[in-house]
């Protein structure tokens, strides 16, 4: 293989798929990014078994040539010095030789890095994946949707299922989930899919997803969405991305979500998480991150926090409206401040059925998006 490429194509794609190089890895090739090259373009790979991502440079874009190609051919780069080596290379050019026993050298500018490269005929195929269970997402709405749930996927490997997102689809609406058992957080849209399309107990890690994010563009470019029986395909214009699904049955989280409250509350999301944040500060140092909310007769809340060394954090905030029992409850502040962070709007409902039931925040004009915190028993 030799052939000189265009810099800032070649470091975007690498950037993208050193994203799937895990450093845990058990088999030595898979620590490698493989290239493919031949008159279309280049293919980069790179895989952890869980994740796949594989990136296509064309020849050609818009007239631009970003590829000269005088010999195809194949090679796996160990990622680990060809992430850093091509990101620090000098000029705008890169030229890229294999020869034989996959020696590669890599010149740019005043530069020559001499690399040992390993046989691609040994790297694993990349899973093939039957297009038809598909759906199509805009890449913005697919991000904020991710960032709205992943965060609440449990970190505790003992459950494997809880580390993920659930997919779920039925009546033309998709719906992404993640619990870790004290908290949910959950997102639905519209999509455009046949109506008896449906997807049921599709998890995918919680990790992956926010890896995919990175490489999301910002722009309301549609992704497309394709599932097998253990695996998922976004594909978007240059990039495929895949992902195994997990292994396990995702628990059934609707019952968590009450009908009905015995006390409701709007107020404004900003202030009350600066409120919570304050309290946080104490709460963490107790290591316990509580905060007591009071509700009062005179449509008025205190939030408060307090810590044995330091004192005390009491702070009282006015709501737009407050009906029902009073409360006094308890609950995690860090939780509280995650799921305030995502709800993008200025009023937010809380829904309250009893000092120890799950506490329900939602944007006070969307049902699209729901986050359940469960409340601590604290002794007063």
């Amino acid at each position: 293989m030799k052939l000189t490429i265009l810099k800032e194509y070649l470091n975007d794609s690498i950037q993208h798929v050193s994203k799937a190089i895990s450093n845990k890895t058990t088999i030595p090739i898979l620590s490698g990014i493989k290239i493919d090259a031949d008159a279309n373009g280049m293919t980069l790979t790179a895989s952890d078994t869980d994740i796949s991502i594989q990136s296509f440079i064309p020849t050609e874009l818009n007239e631009l040539s970003i590829i000269e190609l005088q010999r195809k051919g194949s090679v796996v780069l160990s990622s680990k010095f060809f992430v850093e080596i091509v990101r620090k290379l000098p000029a705008s050019q890169v030229e890229i030789e294999v020869n034989d026993h996959f020696q590669t050298t890599i010149r740019s500018g005043s530069s020559e890095i001499q690399l040992v490269g390993l046989d691609p005929e040994e790297y694993p195929t990349l899973p093939s994946i039957e297009e038809n269970r598909r759906i199509q997402l805009p890449s913005d709405l697919l991000k904020t949707m991710i960032k709205q749930t992943s965060f609440a996927v449990s970190t505790n490997e003992s459950t494997p299922i809880l580390t993920g997102v659930l997919w779920s689809a039925q009546n033309g609406k998709l719906k992404l989930t993640g619990c870790d058992r004290h908290r949910l957080a959950s997102r639905e849209t519209q999509i455009d899919v046949d109506p008896d399309f449906q997807l049921s107990n599709v998890s995918i890690s919680g990790r992956t997803l926010n890896e995919l994010s990175k490489i999301l563009p910002d722009q309301n470019t549609l992704i497309d969405v394709i599932f097998a029986e253990n695996q998922v395909l976004f594909q978007l214009s240059s990039i495929l991305f895949y992902t195994r699904i997990l292994d396990g049955t995702y628990p059934d989280t609707s019952k968590l979500i009450p009908q009905s409250y015995q006390t409701e509350l709007v107020i404004h999301a900003q202030q009350l998480a600066n409120a919570i944040d304050r309290a946080y500060l104490l709460s963490r140092e107790e290591k316990t991150n509580i905060v007591k909310l009071i509700m009062r007769e005179d449509q008025t809340i205190e939030i408060s926090s307090s810590s044995s060394e330091l004192g005390k954090v009491t702070e009282q905030l006015d709501v737009n409206s407050l009906t029902g029992e009073l409360l006094r409850i308890s609950f995690n502040s860090k939780y509280m401040l995650d799921a305030l962070k995502v709800i993008d709007s200025e009023l937010i409902h809380i829904g309250f059925t009893g000092a120890m039931q799950p506490i329900i925040i939602r944007p006070e004009e969307s049902n699209n998006l729901l986050q359940l915190i469960l409340p601590y028993r604290t002794t007063n």
